[in-house]
């Protein structure tokens, strides 16, 4: 046997693809509510507390613990490290038994799971300005703004500077742990899972994003909280995990489809990354910011977005993918 025979499929049934990537999922959240010092805590509203306005969330009492509390920032990012380990050593120990591979042979064992989790390679350079081609009006728009790396007001220290955005446990859950983990997690082992069940590329990229999407669902609850448990609240959160859910997985087909033709994990960390950096999108908002600019603007997002289709295929093409047969299917 040798490792590039580790996708021929199907090795698992399309149920046991889907189960496992729920499993994943489930794993990699469930993870976050375990240790009581990672779940997140609010108290009942008392009398003696002011009123607080519907469309404004509330402040943190300090008997409550919040999501971006350094001390639960702190355990829920152990313990989605230890649910993605836990995810890649079930890859690897169902990978080791479908494939057949014996158990003295643990070196053909890790390359075949190195592979098939997409972490042998790091893809073609091409692929990683894939995303930044996509966010080309955004960036376009923080250039008028002066707010680029080297520009007017762009700072390392000082409010607001990168220091005090990105050295902080906000920060590095935000830029660092959680989108490695996350693709990790999301990505390279539920989509090994269906890549040993043989799914087509549409079932991998339009598929394993919604066990992604779904993951963030559960945010609702602190939103609920934040804004008061009134039915607004309640309404916000439920639009408010709408649209991630939405998000996420319109997020999710693009990781999908890098993963795919690259054969690594690591252009969609890299997309995951500078995706959490740059944020949504605020068109409306950088043409009221530089109302005198607002034709470059709309052109440039144009350009970004014909550039990003027109590229996508060319650019992320590499020869000698381990997931190269399912990406032309």
């Amino acid at each position: 046997m040798t490792s590039s025979s580790a996708f021929r499929p199907p090795l698992l049934s399309s149920s046991t693809a889907h189960l496992l990537a729920f499993s994943f999922g489930l794993a990699y959240v469930g993870s976050l509510y375990i240790s009581k010092h990672a779940r997140v805590s609010f108290t009942r509203v008392s009398v003696t507390r002011p009123k607080q306005r519907e469309d404004k969330a509330r402040d943190r009492y300090e008997d409550e613990r919040w999501r971006n509390d350094p001390g639960v920032i702190r355990a829920r990012l152990f313990a989605a490290s230890v649910a993605t380990v836990l995810c890649c050593g079930a890859v690897w120990g169902i990978g080791w038994k479908v494939e057949g591979i014996q158990v003295c042979d643990w070196e053909l064992g890790l390359r075949v799971t190195l592979q098939r989790l997409g972490m042998s390679s790091f893809g073609g350079w091409k692929a990683y300005l894939v995303t930044p081609t996509l966010f080309l009006g955004p960036l376009w728009a923080m250039w008028l703004s002066q707010s680029l790396p080297g520009q007017r007001f762009w700072m390392l220290t000082g409010p607001g500077g990168l220091v005090q955005q990105y050295a902080t446990w906000q920060g590095f859950r935000n830029y660092i742990v959680g989108p490695i983990t996350e693709e990790l997690v999301f990505r390279a082992c539920v989509l090994a899972a269906y890549g040993l069940a043989g799914a087509s590329r549409s079932m991998m990229i339009f598929c394993s994003p919604l066990v992604f999407g779904l993951a963030h669902i559960h945010h609702a609850w602190e939103t609920y909280n934040r804004y008061g448990r009134t039915a607004v609240a309640a309404k916000r959160a439920i639009l408010g995990s709408v649209f991630q859910f939405a998000y996420t997985s319109v997020f999710g087909f693009h990781c999908a489809y890098l993963f795919i033709r690259t054969g690594s994990v690591f252009p969609a960390i890299m997309s995951h990354i500078f995706c959490n950096v740059m944020g949504v999108p605020q068109l409306s908002w950088e043409v009221r910011k530089h109302p005198s600019w607002k034709e470059s603007i709309y052109v440039v997002y144009v350009v970004g977005i014909v550039g990003y289709v027109s590229l996508l295929g060319p650019w992320t093409e590499t020869a000698g993918s381990v997931y190269g047969s399912i990406a032309t299917q």
